[in-house]
């Protein structure tokens, strides 16, 4: 058993074991939101690839945690702006577990950042209690002078919208690195959109073998046999699109964004043609809200818009690849 293999392991036994813990107690107890901190400021000192077995994981579990926007978005922008007095500041208390956090990367919002006071808004955020804002050519912490959550389709993914008003801004680091921090963003949600969809193909392939029509289970059925041999391929595609784009952050240049994007664009529409596909087969039980099929179908539309759409990643890739 590989390292990663292990890991993915003991996260599933702790979320079927425990699904209502806090974060501080999931990344606390696990260690898992420290993975990608240096083992000098209090982490694991591990890489994408260990973030996208339990990436891939939380996804299978749809869980709310807001592993994304900590423990990769803030960590990366933190360990990228290679301010010294800023990680030993920030990366403890986010590898503890001690508070979330989330990034506003460039274009995200109309935001100012003039004589140290930052001012704006930021319409769609990950819930975070630590922001932290690409503005000014800088990474700064800055403290929202209002918050307000939006009602989303996926609630187990809050958004909120950030207003700042010549609020202080502190510095934490270089805001050279963005883009890099983007790119690993979208590896590690397309880890994630791959365990959804994963979860997809299992508890449609179970319940074709469970539910009977006509005197046989529907699995027997040509139809669906090759609705779920054509998800197969799919997840089995999108785990290798995710793998290949966490461990191409080795590299740390063109192959990173290439790959970002391929894993960006096609574990997008991978997990939603799995979770749209999910109740297809489940039939009637599919469309209720007793069932979580729709879950999955909600996280996956959100999903597929959090770092752009999937066209948006294919119009990134043609640039870079006609140039």
């Amino acid at each position: 058993m590989t390292v990663t293999d292990e890991l993915r392991h003991v996260v599933r036994s702790y979320l079927s074991g425990r699904p209502g813990a806090p974060w501080q107690a999931f990344a606390g107890e696990l260690g898992v939101a420290g993975l990608a901190v240096p083992e000098e400021y209090g982490g694991a000192g591990g890489g994408p690839a260990e973030v996208a077995a339990v990436a891939e994981e939380l996804g299978r579990a749809l869980s709310p945690y807001p592993f994304l926007q900590t423990a990769v978005l803030a960590v990366e922008a933190v360990k990228a702006g290679g301010d010294e007095e800023a990680m030993a500041r920030l990366l403890p208390v986010l590898a503890g577990g001690g508070r979330s956090a989330t990034v506003a990367l460039p274009g995200d919002g109309d935001l100012d950042l003039a004589d140290g006071l930052l001012s704006g808004t930021l319409p769609y955020a990950l819930a975070g209690d630590l922001v932290l804002v690409y503005a000014g050519g800088m990474l700064v912490e800055a403290e929202p002078t209002r918050r307000v959550r939006h009602r989303t389709m996926d609630e187990s993914r809050p958004l909120e919208e950030l207003t700042f008003d010549r609020v202080p801004a502190r510095r934490a680091g270089d805001g050279s690195g963005w883009a890099r921090v983007r790119d690993l963003g979208v590896a590690a949600l397309a880890a994630e959109q791959t365990g959804g969809a994963a979860r997809c193909l299992e508890t449609a392939t179970a319940y074709a073998k469970e539910r009977h029509q006509f005197g046989r289970p529907i699995g027997s059925f040509q139809a669906v046999k090759h609705k779920l041999a054509d998800l197969l391929l799919l997840v089995e595609s999108a785990r290798s699109a995710a793998l290949g784009a966490a461990d191409a952050e080795k590299t740390e240049g063109a192959e990173l964004k290439e790959a970002a994007a391929i894993a960006g664009s096609y574990c997008s529409e991978a997990y939603l043609t799995a979770a749209g596909e999910n109740i297809q087969i489940h039939g009637g039980i599919g469309v209720t809200l007793e069932h979580p099929a729709h879950r999955y179908f909600k996280r996956a539309t959100s999903d597929a818009q959090l770092f752009g759409p999937p066209q948006a990643h294919r119009a990134r890739l043609a640039a870079r690849v006609l140039g």
